[in-house]
């Protein structure tokens, strides 16, 4: 069972194309300025099997990609990287997934190597607020993209250093999902906000 903080069908916001993305709960850095703080705590969320997961995230037949973040992934690899397999039985997919960990730190860790296998791209180290350059899918300059295979090649510029998008996606119960890498103005306004409103 997957342990899930949040997923989104349907975005342009995370990737090349169109992606869908799951968000895991739990994780273990506690990185200040964390723009999901609410997604570190190790606590009980939605649990779903990874073949329902796998469906769920394609539920639009236009999806042509994964986007894996959290919380931290690596958390829950075995799992996730039996929804990429479940979901690649459906179609071609890319896979792209955030992680704190470097990739250096991986080699062992239970689960990674078979995540590791099904990634096309891995986004990793944490995130420092203090470094963040306002470029490209990653989060801060510290953080790495690593090209695990040719699939996302052509999108190697943008992803490192590409202008960033956001979208807000209203929920059913009326609240809102930031879904991207916000630019540095639009986190920064919304940071403020929050605390006018608390």
């Amino acid at each position: 069972m997957i342990n899930v903080a949040e997923t989104c069908v349907g975005t342009r916001a995370l990737g090349d194309g169109l992606r869908s993305v799951v968000w895991v709960q739990g994780c273990p850095f506690h990185c200040r300025g964390c723009i999901a703080p609410q997604w570190i705590p190790f606590r009980p969320a939605r649990r779903v099997e990874p073949a329902a997961l796998a469906a769920e995230l394609l539920a639009d037949p236009r999806v042509t990609g994964l986007t894996l973040s959290g919380g931290e992934p690596m958390e829950q690899a075995s799992g996730l990287a039996a929804m990429v397999r479940a979901a690649r039985a459906e179609r071609e997919l890319s896979v792209i997934c955030f992680t704190g960990h470097r990739l250096a730190e991986l080699s062992g860790r239970p689960g990674a190597a078979g995540l590791l296998a099904e990634l096309d791209v891995l986004i990793d180290g944490r995130y420092v607020r203090s470094r963040d350059d306002d470029r490209g899918l990653r989060g801060s300059d510290n953080q790495r993209v690593h090209h695990l295979t040719g699939r996302l090649a052509g999108s190697a510029a943008a992803l490192e250093a590409g202008p960033r998008g956001a979208e807000l996606r209203m929920r059913g119960d009326g609240t809102a999902l930031l879904v991207g890498v916000p630019p540095r103005a639009l986190a920064d306004g919304l940071g403020a906000l929050a605390k006018e409103t608390a």
